[in-house]
């Protein structure tokens, strides 16, 4: 991938994941099932009711986490963590790694030790690994169907609260791209922004306050001048706004909703003088199509805000 390229996308990896973060996560997800946290009068009961009721001291115990699908398997690093938050009263084998695909009835990992931990920690540990395998699945989907041409598949903002970073790790075990991880890191003029410049559908109106193609061209130079070191991308709906924003010195242009015959004639129009990216209404279907346009990314939150929970189970070992 060209320098300039990866200077706009990027993979996110398990070691630039905050682990102080995702204890803080896990220990909210352990202290909703086992505290009642989030209801404004606290349980006057607490802690695992169902394993306390067995009493005694059981002799340790092994389980196998397994998939009930073909999936691609994404947040196995998380399993020991979840199990140090939990006591650490029990450890784990892994048999595959992330961004694995794995068949049906394949074994992720083995879980081994103490039954009271494997069993208060069972639900904890299947949500977070059936939630991120499934996003990883979904992009897998979506990857395979755009193709190893020059265009890349990129996530979006559309996440889970307080999940972002996890999620998009789950795109990149899945074969997508990210991009903005955040507000911070990509100067993004889109629809709402424009509008506050005054341009408009149909490009630099005479109607319109100011003059917009100006507006626009200065808040690039802005963008570019306070922080040079980040990419501005700017998204237009209409072919008109096209040259206004070539014109504006913008890093890549964000084409919104254009249907196949619309991208054609945009790129054609554009010329490779600025990156191009495509977003807006990109199902599964129309990704082959896209492949072979030229474009250099596609972008959608399908990948995270469609994907249904992968199929993973809990079997104890006898």
């Amino acid at each position: 991938m060209p320098a300039v390229i990866e200077h706009l996308v990027r993979r996110v990896s398990w070691d630039e994941l905050d682990k102080s973060y995702l204890r803080r996560l896990v220990e909210i997800a352990r202290d909703e099932d086992l505290n009642g946290l989030g209801l404004h009068q606290p349980p006057s009961r607490k802690g695992d009711a169902s394993t306390a009721s067995i009493g005694g001291t059981p002799p340790a115990a092994a389980a196998d986490l397994v998939a009930r699908q073909q999936m691609t398997a994404c947040g196995l690093p998380l399993v020991p963590l979840i199990l140090s938050v939990y006591g650490g009263r029990a450890t784990v084998q892994f048999r595959v790694n992330d961004g694995v695909v794995v068949s049906e009835g394949q074994v992720l990992a083995t879980l081994s030790g103490d039954p009271r931990t494997l069993l208060a920690a069972e639900r904890i540990v299947l949500n977070f690994l059936q939630r991120l395998s499934g996003v990883a699945t979904q992009t897998r989907r979506y990857a395979e169907a755009l193709g190893h041409g020059r265009t890349r598949l990129l996530d979006t903002r559309k996440t889970t609260p307080a999940f972002r970073m996890l999620e998009k790790y789950a795109v990149a075990c899945g074969g997508g791209w990210n991009h903005r991880l955040g507000l911070f890191d990509r100067v993004m003029l889109k629809d709402n922004h424009l509008a506050l410049l005054g341009f408009r559908s149909g490009g630099d109106s005479p109607a319109a306050k100011g003059s917009p193609g100006r507006d626009l061209a200065a808040a690039v130079g802005r963008a570019k001048s306070t922080a040079p070191e980040l990419p501005v991308e700017v998204e237009v709906d209409t072919l008109e706004q096209i040259p206004a924003v070539i014109d504006a010195g913008a890093d890549v242009i964000l084409l919104d909703n254009f249907n196949l015959p619309r991208l054609k004639k945009a790129l054609k129009l554009i010329r490779g003088r600025t990156f191009t990216e495509a977003s807006g209404g990109i199902t599964l279907k129309a990704l082959p199509r896209l492949a072979g346009l030229g474009l250099d990314f596609v972008s959608t939150g399908a990948l995270v805000h469609r994907s249904a929970w992968a199929d993973i189970g809990l079997d104890w070992k006898t």
